[in-house]
């Protein structure tokens, strides 16, 4: 698949309240208004809240100093410009989705396992499940993935309402394979050994 050059788009924003949320509805792409409770807003309220977790493991990752690190950074900030083209996605409803408007394809997702092979090959094989701990930057991972789970159920969840296009689903279960991989990998740049789960375990 080809890059795309999407349509910039127009946004002005200059200040911050306009007061036409204080009834619990918002406006998403194309004009409809819904309540903020309903699961499409929910469902990329909730991609919002990962990017600014990916945010904060980017700033993280800047303390790798080594050609890894530099690279993992920029890519964490390519995947949040990725994660605000598919909250782009989430809020759009099929009938008025364009292929001119943001969103991830095949490519990104294809670019990401080569990004999780490259960063698990010099990872020792699991004996067990891994229990989220050692350094603040593996821990921030972890919780990197755990909310992008929680972004794909709500999506999913969203899915058997409405039309959803299935590249999100699979994105976003990708992403939380990368996030896995990369809190073992954080570990592994500290010389700090995982903490894996034990069914018998006694303190």
């Amino acid at each position: 698949m080809k890059d795309k050059n999407y349509n910039k788009p127009k946004i002005i924003i200059n200040r911050v309240y306009t007061k036409k949320g204080d009834k619990g509805k918002t406006s998403i792409v194309g004009g409809h208004k819904l309540n903020k409770s309903s699961k499409r807003i929910t469902s990329f309220g909730e991609v919002d809240e990962l990017n600014v977790i990916v945010g904060m493991c980017k700033d993280d990752v800047k303390l790798v100093d080594n050609q890894d690190g530099k690279m993992l950074s920029s890519y964490l900030k390519r995947i949040q410009h990725e994660l605000f083209n598919l909250g782009n996605m989430v809020a759009t409803l099929q009938e008025d989705f364009n292929e001119n408007m943001p969103s991830v394809n095949e490519d990104d997702i294809e670019y990401m396992e080569n990004k999780i092979n490259f960063f698990n090959k010099g990872l020792s094989d699991l004996t067990s499940f891994i229990l989220p701990g050692g350094c603040d930057l593996s821990l921030r991972f972890h919780l990197a993935r755990v909310v992008c789970r929680r972004c794909e159920r709500n999506i999913v969840e969203l899915s058997e309402e409405t039309t959803i296009d299935s590249i999100i689903i699979a994105y976003l279960n990708r992403l939380s394979d990368l996030f896995f991989v990369l809190g073992r990998w954080a570990n592994n740049q500290e010389n700090i050994k995982e903490f894996l789960w034990n069914p018998n375990f006694k303190d």
